[in-house]
């Protein structure tokens, strides 16, 4: 078994070449640019690990693993366009270096090129993989269009947001466990449980995340802490203080949302804080990760190959960025 540190060193090597032609180069050259940013590669490896907790890696991982990121890709370069996003892993977008019309034609070829990946699977259960990758890419923008629906509404329930969060970060997550877990001869019952161990694991990390935006140290963060207020965003955070607030708060908190004044940070982290929106934010992520791991404990393989995937979880559960 290896850890996820080794297997994202074998992937960066299998990755790192050009996926595209040269010529056009207006056209492949800002698709490659984004892939040479960099990241993390939770998803792709995420394929080889749910491959590795039941059989040797096959070879099939490698081209599945490389359209998953591929397609993980794609969506960003799309997303930051409707985001109006001017940087990102701290560089240029797509869009900002080469237009918006050409950041979609790269996003569009990107996405045909994993096509040409998944066509490269030999396994018999080939035909069943697509159909798994192909529900989870609608349902990927099904999330992102549920996205930009909230940011017109005034209020959204939790349910609604977790739904949409599920959508849009976490089945991709869950799909590249299932897709790897196919590939290692895994019946239906432990590729779901792997699935739901992805799902939830995926659902605590976005509250993990919310958290930090908002009671973060930016130092360790990465980030500026209090970007989702300043941007007005529905988050776990926002939408708990809404539903638990007093109507002074509710209140006062709508006020401070119509408003951009040099202390809207603080004054909102401060409704947070009387909501006590800090201490349930930590037992929501508890419930998520919590859920995972019992999913994961149901996946009936040895404990001790469930390993990798346990420092996994638990890595991106308790960072700091």
């Amino acid at each position: 078994m290896h850890s996820f540190s080794e297997l994202s060193n074998q992937f960066e090597s299998y990755f790192n070449t050009r996926h595209f032609p040269v010529q056009p180069e207006t056209l492949y050259d800002p698709a490659q640019y984004i892939l040479e940013l960099g990241g993390k590669r939770i998803r792709p490896v995420s394929v080889l690990m749910g491959n590795e907790l039941f059989e040797e890696i096959s070879q099939d991982a490698w081209p599945v693993a490389t359209a998953i990121e591929l397609f993980h890709n794609f969506t960003l370069v799309h997303d930051d366009i409707m985001d109006k996003a001017p940087l990102r892993r701290g560089v240029a977008t797509v869009h900002t270096r080469y237009g918006e019309s050409t950041a979609l034609l790269a996003g569009d070829v990107m996405l045909v090129t994993v096509y040409d990946y998944l066509n490269r699977i030999s396994s018999p259960a080939a035909q069943f993989m697509v159909q798994v990758f192909n529900k989870t890419a609608k349902a990927v923008c099904e999330g992102q269009q549920l996205d930009m629906d909230f940011e017109k509404r005034e209020q959204v329930s939790l349910l609604e947001y977790e739904h949409m969060i599920t959508l849009k970060t976490s089945v991709l997550l869950a799909a590249s466990l299932k897709l790897g877990a196919i590939l290692g001869g895994a019946g239906e019952g432990n590729q779901n449980h792997l699935y739901e161990f992805g799902k939830y694991l995926g659902i605590a990390f976005q509250v993990q995340d919310d958290y930090l935006d908002a009671f973060g140290d930016p130092e360790k963060f990465g980030k500026q802490v209090g970007g989702d207020i300043l941007a007005n965003k529905k988050t776990f955070l926002m939408i708990h203080a809404m539903e638990s607030g007093s109507p002074a708060a509710l209140k006062e908190l709508k006020n401070l949302l119509q408003t951009q004044a040099d202390d809207k940070v603080e004054k909102v982290l401060q409704i947070f804080r009387d909501c006590k929106v800090d201490q349930w934010a930590k037992q929501l992520k508890d419930k998520y990760f919590q859920t995972a791991l019992q999913h994961l404990e149901d996946t009936a393989v040895l404990s001790v190959r469930k390993k990798p995937l346990m420092e996994l979880a638990a890595y991106l559960i308790s960072r700091d960025k």
